[in-house]
């Protein structure tokens, strides 16, 4: 280590309290972080990219400083899915430090574990004041049948608001009150629809009709049984 002229001159001044990191909340447990190794959480943020055409909700299980688990989410560009995919192998085994200085494709990916560094690092984890944190595997659980929640809704002044895909599912159906307000909504889970499928027998499946097949997935919310009238959102 090098010291300029003036500073290898100076006297020496005795330290005085040491003042050490202040603890953060961390699995259920009070720490004083000093290295990576001593950060452990789960925590979800969002990222975007430079030019706002698109977003990414990360998802990370952090372990003695570790990813052990990422769900990568994105929305927008189309070429975002290939990044996710990227980033998604990435992830897994790098130090929280090496990720952050990691290219991880995207931008939005790249932002979304920058803000997910900071909220780690910083104690403001999802997992805080849970005793030993989740368990690997545990960001899945804000997935159902593992697909993503999309919610996907179009509107215009002229002809007003089309319900296209909710938590639920993919919106089949509209309920109009006698007012043609939207008062309930039919959907198909495709996602129980393709458990459904992966575990059934093709032969069984080819005895049933589509229209039979589908109605087996296919469920409503709201009034909707009050219905005044039924419009199809992608058609009328």
């Amino acid at each position: 280590m090098n010291f300029t002229k003036e500073v290898e001159q100076m006297a020496c001044v005795a330290k005085g309290p040491k003042h050490g990191p202040a603890p953060i909340p961390q699995e259920g447990a009070w720490t004083k972080a000093k290295e990576i190794k001593d950060i452990s959480g789960l925590t979800h943020g969002v990222g975007w990219c430079a030019p706002q055409q698109g977003a990414c909700k990360l998802t990370l299980n952090v372990k003695e400083g570790i990813i052990q688990e990422a769900l990568v989410e994105t929305i927008g560009c189309s070429g975002m899915t290939h990044s996710a995919a990227m980033a998604a192998e990435i992830l897994p085994g790098k130090t929280l430090l090496e990720a952050l200085n990691t290219d991880l494709v995207c931008d939005a990916i790249n932002t979304a574990m920058r803000e997910l560094f900071l909220q780690i690092v910083y104690g403001r984890t999802q997992t805080a004041f849970s005793e030993g944190g989740l368990p690997i595997g545990a960001g899945l659980e804000d997935l159902k049948q593992l697909r993503s929640i999309t919610g996907t809704m179009y509107s215009t002044a002229a002809k007003g608001v089309r319900y296209l895909e909710m938590a639920e599912g993919y919106v089949t159906n509209l309920a109009l009150d006698d007012e043609n307000k939207v008062i309930g909504y039919e959907f198909v889970n495709l996602g129980k629809m393709m458990e459904f499928v992966n575990k059934t027998p093709e032969a069984e499946l080819e005895k049933m009709s589509v229209k039979d097949f589908v109605k087996k997935f296919q469920k409503s919310y709201g009034r909707f049984a009050d219905a005044a009238k039924v419009i199809n959102p992608r058609k009328a």
